[in-house]
């Protein structure tokens, strides 16, 4: 199981880590936010859609072709643990690289929305305010940074971890033989 896991984890956290890289911003070209968002997602499924792969492996090399979920969620859970400290770092890397300004440009691209939703000056700095502390401190400490790109990706990883253990843990059973003499 060890071989498996690490295998199809370091496949998902290349794929997860390495999403950031396809789209390096020219210097003074801002963020896509709105596509950033939706690629972002897709990418951590793409990457964490390895755990069923895992699974399948996993359950080819036990001598009764099954496995339950139990087994089924540790492997996808071993796997997010491993793609995620992938995207950490793979974000720490950019970040430092090419996004340094990330927080300046956040609070940029949500002021934009908000005045096209109409929203008063006034308003707009009270949903603000505590944004730009927030986005000063994620620029500032590495460790609020990292824990807040983790749980972009794990609860990710879980869900996806869950769905496949039912399947392999439910649905995915082998049927009873019956010996019927």
């Amino acid at each position: 199981m060890r071989k498996i896991v690490w295998t199809f984890g370091i496949i998902a956290g290349i794929i997860s880590g390495g999403i950031f890289f396809l789209d390096i911003p020219e210097p003074g070209e801002t963020m896509d936010f709105e596509d950033g968002k939706i690629w972002g997602y897709v990418s951590m499924i793409v990457a964490l859609s390895t755990i069923f792969f895992a699974v399948w492996q996993y359950r080819k090399t036990t001598s009764s072709n099954s496995v339950g979920f139990k087994k089924s969620f540790l492997i996808g859970f071993y796997i997010t643990l491993i793609a995620s400290a992938f995207y950490i770092v793979g974000w720490e890397i950019y970040f430092n690289l090419y996004a340094s300004d990330f927080g300046d440009q956040y609070v940029a691209f949500q002021q934009e929305q908000l005045e096209a939703q109409g929203k008063t000056s006034d308003e707009i700095e009270t949903i603000l305010g505590p944004q730009r502390e927030t986005m000063e401190m994620y620029s500032e400490n590495f460790f609020f940074r990292a824990g807040l790109t983790f749980l972009e990706i794990f609860p990710v990883g879980l869900i996806v971890s869950l769905l496949v253990a039912t399947i392999f843990g439910v649905f995915m059973r082998p049927k009873a033989q019956v010996d019927v003499r």
